[in-house]
């Protein structure tokens, strides 16, 4: 009975199907953001329901960084060298408001925002930021993903 069924899409439904469903997160946490990270994986929350079980300390093995707190400038080429080393396609959020905007750091050492040195998909807002806002942030990331959405100026969360 099973021999007799057909399935057909297109290659690159299933390929966006396929990575909204199972994103490879590398966590980059400085600060206190990076606890509400670690929670998030958590049974309570349990970010394996979207696929994204397998955390991954690895940039070559990653294709999801999370930014998690404050970035000062000597920061700055740490995370781009791991961006780049990140496998295509891969995305990136921006978790609290001290990665998003620098939050209340109006320092010279202290980085505005880390979309000056990495694109940045998905904002996600509050400090610190709740582990519910960063499950909505990738949420929209993967229906972003999923509609295949290029890249560019992403949208803040609201919540």
């Amino acid at each position: 009975m099973l021999d007799d069924i057909v399935l057909t899409t297109k290659l690159d439904l299933a390929a966006r199907w396929a990575q909204g469903n199972s994103f490879w997160p590398f966590p980059f946490g400085t600060a206190c953001c990076a606890l509400e990270f670690m929670s998030i994986v958590s049974s309570h929350y349990d970010l394996s329901r979207m696929g994204a079980e397998v955390v991954r300390f690895s940039p070559r093995q990653a294709d999801l960084m999370i930014v998690a707190g404050t970035v000062v400038d000597k920061m700055a080429p740490v995370i781009k060298t791991i961006y780049d080393q990140m496998t295509e396609p891969k995305w990136v959020v921006a978790m609290g408001v001290c990665a998003s905007t620098g939050g209340f750091y109006r320092a010279y050492h202290v980085m505005q925002g880390i979309d000056e040195i990495v694109p940045v998909d998905i904002y996600v807002p509050g400090c610190p930021p709740t582990p519910e806002g960063l499950f909505y942030g990738i949420l929209r990331l993967r229906e972003r993903v999923m509609r295949g959405q290029s890249r560019g100026v992403a949208p803040r969360v609201d919540l």
